[in-house]
């Protein structure tokens, strides 16, 4: 668990001994050397909590250098305070670090407390965006949910806080989480590409022998492999993040929300006559969440499922409870009979949460051709609003004829923190 007041003063970022378990576990090998090196890297690169920094000299693309503004990463790192233009510091700390750890790992002090658990930042993995199921969120995803929140969790609304702050969260948010997935897979890299295996290697395959480069275009008489292996990992991980924009999901306009509309989302909600989807499979009859279900997300099944270990087998579980893994939790579909839409209950919302499901979860994108179809192996556009129009209906929603107005424009003005 991850733990650190507002006035105290953390040295290092905890490493991620959850990972390194799993790997030594899949490969078979010991992960102490690898671990030791992928630490000098990531701290020789991203810095520490009290002064983090932006590796941009490693990074290829001038808009990936600029992912992060350095001036507002800092302000949002180490410890709390105001300075006499009132300008606040330590925002993470203030905000942030109770639930979701000093490195991102959603293991906070209150984590335990919580259900469903904070969000791990470091697999990089996003529930609550507008891109595709693999895809970063963009920016505006992230800034989105802070303003928002996310109903039916502890995860509150910022909306109150002034909006620059905000936006040095954004920074510091992305930054763990870059920081976290190059932490992982350079473990990864060093085992499966660097050999790394039960010594460290004495050649340049060594990550020691990235520690004290200054540059990527260190005139060197060779470029140290680790240095590519890192530097392309690194690359790969921020460019998905630039891209994200470009991954958006696109919504068509809306069709008629209508009572015809309601009955044939009823009807694919359902899987009458054998249909595409059977959403009411793990939703329940009219979304009630009475179908038994046995699951988890992808941060347990990591560590469980994956390397053929059940969740609920104690004894092996514990050397990653250990090592900081939380307790696996069952994940549960949604009882959308409630009206509570932890993404956001927005129509194209709810669009593109059928369309691309949830990541890090159960819930399936669903097959969805591009323009209207007749083939019996998609949904169409229209089916889509369909299905949105019905399970916004279970949640409360009155059918109000070819447009979403009323209480739907609200709720979408107070999700967009244009009110409260």
């Amino acid at each position: 668990m991850s733990i650190g007041g507002c006035d105290s003063t953390v040295k290092q970022f905890p490493s991620n001994r959850v990972h390194a378990l799993v790997v030594e576990t899949s490969r078979d090998v010991p992960t102490d050397a690898a671990m030791a090196d992928v630490e000098q890297v990531v701290t020789a690169w991203f810095g520490t909590p009290e002064k983090p920094t932006w590796p941009s000299e490693w990074i290829e693309l001038p808009a990936a250098r600029q992912l992060v503004d350095l001036d507002r990463l800092q302000r949002a790192s180490g410890r709390v305070y105001s300075d006499k233009q009132n300008r606040h510091f330590g925002l993470y700390t203030e905000h942030c670090v109770t639930c979701h750890g000093l490195a991102g790992g959603g293991d906070g002090p209150a984590s335990l407390l919580q259900n469903p658990y904070p969000r791990d930042f470091r697999a990089g993995v996003f529930k609550w965006k507008s891109t595709d199921r693999s895809a970063k969120p963009t920016r505006e995803d992230v800034s989105k949910l802070l303003v928002r929140g996310v109903p039916g969790t502890g995860m509150p609304s910022f909306l109150r806080v002034d909006s620059d702050d905000r936006e040095a969260l954004v920074d510091y948010v992305i930054y763990l989480a870059v920081r976290g997935e190059f932490e992982r897979k350079l473990l990864d890299d060093a085992i499966d590409e660097l050999g790394y295996e039960d010594t460290r290697p004495e050649d340049d395959a060594s990550l020691t022998s990235l520690v004290g480069l200054s540059s990527r275009n260190d005139e060197a008489a060779s470029v140290p492999v680790a240095l590519t292996v890192a530097q392309d990992r690194l690359n790969q991980i921020v460019d998905a993040w630039v891209m994200a924009p470009e991954q958006v999901i696109p919504v068509p306009d809306e069709t008629g929300f209508d009572a015809l509309s309601v009955e044939r989302g009823r009807d694919l909600f359902h899987a009458v006559e054998g249909g595409i989807v059977n959403c009411a499979g793990c939703h329940g009859p009219n979304g009630d969440a009475t179908v038994a279900t046995v699951d988890f997300d992808d941060w347990t099944k990591e560590f469980t499922t994956r390397l053929a270990i059940s969740p609920e087998d104690k004894a092996a579980v514990k050397p990653f409870r250990s090592a900081g893994a939380l307790r696996p939790r069952q994940i549960f579909p949604r009882k959308l009979s409630d009206g509570v839409y932890r993404g956001g209950g927005q129509g194209e919302t709810l669009y593109r949460r059928v369309v691309a499901g949830i990541a890090g979860t159960p819930m399936p994108a669903a097959p969805v051709a591009e323009s209207s179809s007749q083939d019996t192996k998609t949904l169409s556009p229209q089916q889509v609003w369909d299905i949105v129009h019905f399970v916004q209906t279970l949640g409360g929603v009155p059918v109000r004829g070819d447009a979403l107005k009323s209480a739907v424009e609200d709720a979408e003005s107070v999700e967009k923190g244009e009110s409260r």
